[in-house]
């Protein structure tokens, strides 16, 4: 099967429900019908890291150029006069509207009217916005990328609608903001406040959600019969989200272990956005990613286990979770850009044992540490595991000190991604 953009529904489980005799034909069909949607997803995501990921001198190369940098006029104004809106977040968007709108002008005035064509995207870094924007769109069952993201539902500041998935959206991508802000002082998805749009009710029971990196924004399907409910499910929000913050700290080329890695990071800050939701501590925590998604009746308990990697699901549906747990068990394949959801679940119980061994809070050491980590600039786009594990160990030591450095060496050990010794 062809590699495909990331999405919540890992590519192995809509194939095993694809192909299981298990399964009416309604279901295998659906099944399917998300398996080729995604797989038009391949090229966006290669391109945007190949581009991210190019010698500097070579970006631009790829034809990828990022969209929805800054926040669109048309969101700003319908902000500004919205009376569901309370004064100060209208006051915001209007002060917000105002400022792009004076750096447009200047721009036109500097290159002259010929210019204006690529007004949006020269002026995109210099007008960075104060507040970040959410607004939640109805896709109305499109299937079409060039119909998103549709009407608008709820926008930043406005009180809950009749749609409860759109209140969902809106608010869990509130949460992840708030987990981002409010433990690593960064900004949105950027760091500098990048609007976040989200598309609820896309395509026909679509059973899947993904971040569509050159349209900058989330979608959401309904789901079906074994799959859905994915607005709801918190760590998946932050999974998704998460991807975007990586093209933005240490982009990880989407393939092999570089790839279950992109997967891994993603996986890591949306399980700790769901703790810290729910306040629970390392040892308190499920540790299970995207448990809200699995439907009445499925025999799992989530999409995926961080604790303990191919035990989420086992389903003649669907099948067992193929997930390893150890690096030993680690074959190269060309399924799945390279098995990278299939592998990230090493990674994963790396970090869970991390955790656990440090105690309390897990962003509050662990996660600081791979937080810190992908702000080094010591990982490689084609970074492998091992690469990983020791740029951690490294960072583990420069913030916790030779105690800190010997729990995450031992965690990696413990998954068999093991520094050999050449003494």
């Amino acid at each position: 099967m062809a590699p495909h953009m990331c999405s919540v529904v890992p590519p192995y489980l809509l194939n095993a429900l694809a192909e299981s005799e298990h399964n009416s034909d309604e279901i295998r069909k659906s099944a399917r019908s998300c398996l080729d949607f995604s797989k038009t997803y391949l090229e966006k995501r290669q391109r945007v890291f190949t581009e991210l990921t190019a010698p500097r001198g070579f970006r631009g190369a790829a034809g990828y150029q990022p969209k929805q940098r800054i926040i669109p006029d048309v969101l700003l104004k319908h902000i500004s006069e919205c009376e569901d809106v309370d004064e100060e977040t209208r006051s915001k968007a209007k002060r917000d509207l105002s400022h792009i709108e004076d750096v447009q002008a200047k721009y036109q005035q500097a290159q002259g009217i010929a210019a204006q064509a690529k007004t949006l995207t020269a002026a995109a870094e210099p007008a960075k916005a104060e507040t970040t924007y959410r607004a939640v769109y109805d896709a109305k069952h499109t299937e079409d990328e060039g119909n998103l993201p549709g009407d608008v539902l709820r926008v930043e500041g406005q009180k809950a609608v009749s749609d409860e998935a759109a209140n969902q959206a809106y608010e869990n991508a509130g949460n992840v903001l708030s987990f981002y802000s409010d433990i690593f002082n960064w900004k949105s998805i950027d760091n500098k406040n990048m609007n976040v749009i989200s598309s609820v009710h896309f395509g026909n029971k679509y059973e899947n959600a993904f971040w569509d990196p050159e349209i900058a924004q989330m979608v959401y399907g309904d789901g079906h019969n074994f799959l859905g409910n994915f607005t709801n499910a918190v760590d998946v929000i932050g999974h998704e989200l998460t991807h975007a913050v990586t093209e933005h700290t240490s982009p990880l080329d989407y393939t092999g272990q570089s790839g279950a890695l992109n997967e891994h990071v993603s996986d890591t800050f949306g399980i700790m956005v769901k703790q810290r939701v729910q306040d629970e501590t390392a040892e308190q925590a499920d540790w299970l990613v995207g448990e809200e998604c699995l439907m009445p009746g499925v025999k799992g308990v989530a999409l995926r286990s961080m604790k303990a990697p191919g035990t989420a699901y086992n389903d003649p549906r669907f099948g067992k979770d193929p997930q390893p747990d150890n690096f030993k068990d680690y074959k190269f394949t060309f399924e799945d850009n390279g098995g990278v959801h299939l592998y990230s679940g090493i990674p994963n119980k790396a970090f869970y044992l991390t955790a656990i061994a440090f105690g309390g809070y897990s962003w509050e050491k662990a996660g600081k540490i791979w937080w810190e980590t992908l702000q080094s600039g010591q990982i490689p786009p084609r970074c492998t595991f091992m690469q990983f594990a020791d740029a951690t160990v490294d960072k583990a030591e420069e913030l916790f000190g030779d105690e800190g450095a010997a729990v995450v060496r031992k965690a990696w050990n413990e998954v068999g991604v093991i520094r050999k010794s050449h003494a």
